[in-house]
């Protein structure tokens, strides 16, 4: 027989089993959690480029070897918080019209980021030392802005869909610094800068529905149930 294994000095392990300490194979989303408000902390009162992953792994009390598997460059921070984001946002049921969707697919990004405020706040200042952060932050918005427009159905075909996903990343960002600069508990002024950019680009034709979006606002407008018709045969 092999001998049993002594757990009581092990720091994963207590009398009921795993202890509360991150098991990364079985709660990856709970490491996430714990190790970005660890990082943007310390980016708060650092700034971004001064703290250092191992620094934040230590300060959320998680094993080294487990953050540099899932975090092995600091950039990841922000593709993980934006995927987190957009996963907030695309849960919405799409209730509106097209610009009302969109205006409630971006808010609920900005819900998620209004958590990490502070430290994103240092990232937005670091940006425009470092190249190579805007650069990858620039192509991480354009995906996520592709993602909520196809969401809420904005035509995203050709050229045409390449311009407006390209202007409703512009829209974004007009609401981004509103963000950065609203101290209020409910993000009135972010709200007010996102409904005044949404209704430039209305007004200039960006907002075009999908045929997929102009379907489903016919199918309900009409009353017809949400599913093919069945036809005798």
């Amino acid at each position: 027989m092999e001998p049993a294994t002594d757990t009581s000095e092990d720091p994963y392990f207590t009398d009921d089993g795993l202890s509360d300490s991150i098991a990364p194979e079985t709660d990856s989303d709970a490491l996430d959690i714990a190790f970005l408000q660890s990082s943007f902390t310390l980016a708060a009162r650092d700034g971004w480029s001064r703290f250092s992953l191992v620094e934040a792994a230590k300060n959320a009390g998680l094993p080294l070897e487990v953050v540099r598997t899932h975090y092995p460059l600091k950039s990841m921070l922000l593709l993980r918080l934006g995927r987190l984001a957009d996963e907030s946002a695309l849960r919405d049921d799409g209730a509106g019209t097209l610009r009302e969707h969109l205006f409630d697919l971006l808010m609920r990004r900005l819900d998620v980021f209004q958590d990490y405020r502070e430290g994103l706040r240092a990232v937005m200042h670091a940006v425009p030392y470092d190249p190579a952060l805007g650069a990858i932050l620039t192509g991480a918005t354009l995906d996520s802005i592709r993602w909520v427009a196809d969401a809420a159905g904005l035509d995203c075909t050709g050229l045409g869909g390449v311009w407006r996903i390209n202007a409703l990343g512009a829209v974004w960002g007009h609401a981004l610094r509103a963000w950065e600069k609203d101290e209020s508990p409910d993000l009135g002024s972010t709200m007010a800068a996102l409904d005044t950019a949404l209704n430039k680009a209305e007004r200039f034709g960006i907002l075009k529905a999908s045929a997929r979006r102009k379907l489903e606002d016919a199918t309900r407008s009409s009353g017809l149930p949400d599913h093919e018709l069945e036809l005798e045969s």
